[in-house]
């Protein structure tokens, strides 16, 4: 059968399903308004235009949830019809086996888009101490096994000047985002595990035993050093003000609304800023992402205005309300192409 039969008995099996509810919306039945769920950085973008929507069309605002980028996934790819969401809001790219989970339960027409860059902040409260952080002291300082002896050994460093002697003499306790977070997984890919390549004991791992360096760089402490904070960054930003010593994780935009409270700290001299994190000069830099359920265009009401709304200029360009709100733009010439990708619904391919 093609991906348009498919897509089309998918958006019959809707109207069908669509036809014998109360429009309550959400979770059993049907459902008039539109649905979305996913990363918590993304949330606050996806709640500013769910707003902005709601104000221009005159219906009901569409509901935005914040399930961590993995949550998201998991509930967007579970099946066609209107007790799945419409769109999944994600901080990194759709996984590959996330990508075969949707095409199992036939979510098979899936269109990507990539709506800005966030950068992930290592932050402290404004009177904290300063630091600059190196890739490898991430590494170093975060995870569960650090090279010792003739191995590998549970990490033993208590302070920061334990793992590199120009950091201040600080107790390690970070404040970050759980497993089902993009946050994380983007911390894991662009932080740690980098970090862990520079350490020879590591490069050598890699080079002999890739999925033995992958667990070594992506396993995060579990002796109270790493704290799981919940996928609420705001809770995170409020923690550092409550804990002295503490730093926290965050994505750049909750940085941007938080400037009287925190402060972020550099990596390999590199401060988060618009610019750097724009021009990926700095480490922790990321794309930004919609996945949008083709199945549900022209059923759930609204749908294709939404994702025209979210990508136009006046939400996503420069000088864009969401750039307000801590997004850092797409340069012109890409978000024309990721607009092009909305209007004409384009398919995305499998992910490697």
């Amino acid at each position: 059968m093609t991906s348009k039969l498919i897509t089309a008995a998918s958006a019959l099996a809707l109207v069908l399903l669509a036809g014998c509810g109360d429009g309550s919306g959400g979770g059993q039945g049907a459902r008039s308004g539109i649905w979305a769920a996913g990363s918590s950085t993304v949330f606050p973008f996806a709640t500013r235009v769910a707003e902005n929507f709601s104000r221009s069309s005159g219906g009901a605002a569409p509901r935005v949830e914040s399930l961590g980028t993995g949550g998201g996934m998991q509930a967007f790819c579970q099946g066609v019809g209107p007790d799945t969401p419409d769109i999944a809001d994600a901080s990194r790219p759709m996984k590959a086996s996330e990508y075969a989970l949707c095409q199992k339960n036939g979510v098979t027409d899936i269109v990507e888009l990539k709506i800005g860059f966030d950068g992930i902040v290592i932050a402290t409260a404004r009177d904290g101490n300063g630091f600059n952080f190196r890739l490898q002291d991430l590494y170093q300082g975060l995870a569960k096994e650090v090279p010792g002896g003739d191995g590998f050994i549970a990490n033993p460093a208590t302070t920061w000047n334990m793992v590199n002697p120009a950091l201040p003499n600080q107790r390690i306790q970070v404040y970050g985002p759980p497993p089902t977070s993009g946050t994380r997984d983007a911390l894991l890919e662009l932080g740690m595990a980098p970090g862990a390549a520079l350490i020879p004991a590591l490069a050598a791992v890699k080079a002999a035993d890739k999925d033995r360096f992958e667990t070594l760089a992506h396993t995060l402490r579990e002796d109270g050093a790493w704290i799981d904070a919940g996928e609420n960054d705001n809770a995170i930003v409020q923690t550092l003000a409550r804990t002295p010593g503490s730093l926290g994780v965050f994505g750049f935009s909750f940085l941007e609304q938080n400037k009287d409270t925190v402060k972020a700290e550099t990596i390999n001299g590199i401060a988060p800023t618009a610019d750097t994190i724009a021009d990926g000069s700095y480490p922790l830099a990321r794309s930004l992402y919609i996945y949008v359920k083709k199945a549900h265009i022209g059923v759930t009401p609204g749908l294709a205005e939404f994702v025209q709304e979210f990508m136009s200029d006046a939400s996503a360009g420069r000088g864009g309300y969401l750039q307000d709100r801590g997004l850092v733009p797409l340069p012109v010439a890409e978000l024309a192409n990721q607009r092009a990708i909305a209007s004409q619904m384009t398919v995305m391919t499998a992910p490697h």
